[in-house]
């Protein structure tokens, strides 16, 4: 991953960080489906109108708009409702980052190294901290809720990776046109036909504001530029690599709780932020080296992998057999000081 990369994940995490509050505001007057299919279809409307549909097989849309948009929502916001706490649901809800990685390495087969392992189970190790000295201000319940929140993130997540588009930003607005007619419906089945309708009528009528600030908010900076981002990182970088970053998301949303809606964090609370902090930054120091790390059994055979990503060796002597590889592109084999052909173990292993 790249410095640019990098700044833009710690951007996606203050942005995140801060999304929480504008939910907060906007479940404070309106029902959570209802605000839930509201928040996408405000932006669903325009992209239907003047966005071509991006080049990717409509299953794996369907399956990124579900996870990461539909299912992930629904859970979080009615957890939130239930009565979690805004700080503690920016924690729990990081656990799409665990999630992500082993579902990856699972169905993908993408390579996470022992750093990254080591590194993301620290960060899970002040998550659960965090979680443990918070979790008497929370029931059972919402916490669950939450954590299903999570896992359908990250099967967001495996969608927007299967989906390989060129065109990042294209698929992220894209994936909004697929939540709100579900979550409309579902509403109308849970909340009632005209609750939420009744509510943003009250809300306008009554100069109450607030929500509907936090909903430009969530549309705008929270989706728009948040989940753009997010998705452009996710469609250049290897899942496992980028989700460590969302571990990093609750740190600013409990500040910002505590700054904004005076719940106080504990000592306990801090120290395991900090830890959450110190893992992501170790898990995503991973070197380059240790990325292109091969099997033994396969080092003499097979070519370098990096990151999931296979391509053949490349040439360290500057004669060249064919093209350079870059971003994933295949290139044959070069030689390397007059030994020809041979694939190069990068890691000293042949």
């Amino acid at each position: 991953m790249t410095t640019r990369d990098r700044l833009l994940g710690l951007t996606v995490v203050i942005l995140w960080g801060l999304n929480f509050l504008a939910i907060r505001a906007g479940l404070d007057q309106y029902p959570p489906f209802f605000f839930a299919a509201l928040r996408f279809a405000v932006i669903a409307v325009p992209v239907v109108l003047f966005v071509r549909p991006p080049r990717v097989p409509l299953r794996w849309l369907l399956l990124y708009g579900t996870g990461f948009g539909l299912l992930q929502f629904a859970f979080l916001f009615a957890a939130m409702n239930a009565g979690m706490p805004t700080g503690l649901a920016s924690l729990v809800l990081q656990s799409s980052a665990p999630f992500t990685v082993v579902l990856g390495a699972l169905l993908l087969r993408e390579h996470v190294g022992p750093r990254q392992w080591l590194g993301i189970g620290v960060a899970v190790g002040g998550m659960v901290l965090i979680g443990w000295d918070r979790a008497q201000t929370a029931t059972l319940i919402p916490v669950l809720l939450t954590l299903l929140a999570g896992l359908s993130w990250a099967f967001g997540n495996l969608g927007n990776r299967l989906a390989k588009s060129t065109e990042p930003m294209r698929l992220m607005l894209w994936m909004t046109v697929v939540p709100p007619l579900p979550l409309f419906a579902l509403s109308a089945a849970v909340e009632g036909p005209t609750a939420g309708w009744s509510a943003l009528a009250v809300s306008v009528t009554t100069g109450q504001l607030w929500g509907l600030v936090g909903l430009a908010y969530i549309v705008f900076l929270g989706t728009i530029v948040g989940s753009g981002l997010w998705t452009v990182l996710i469609a250049r970088n290897p899942a496992g690599v980028v989700a460590p970053f969302s571990l990093l998301v609750p740190v600013v949303g409990i500040a910002a709780s505590w700054i904004v809606l005076d719940e106080t964090p504990s000592v306990l609370s801090l120290v395991g932020a900090a830890v959450v902090i110190g893992g992501c930054l170790w898990g995503l120091g991973t070197t380059r080296r240790s990325a292109e790390l091969v099997r033994p059994e396969l080092a003499a055979v097979a070519p370098v992998a990096r990151s999931g990503q296979h391509h053949e060796p490349v040439a360290r002597s500057g004669q060249q057999h064919g093209p350079v590889a870059r971003s994933g592109q295949h290139h044959e084999p070069v030689a390397r000081s007059g030994q020809h052909h041979e694939p190069v173990a990068r890691s000293g292993q042949r």
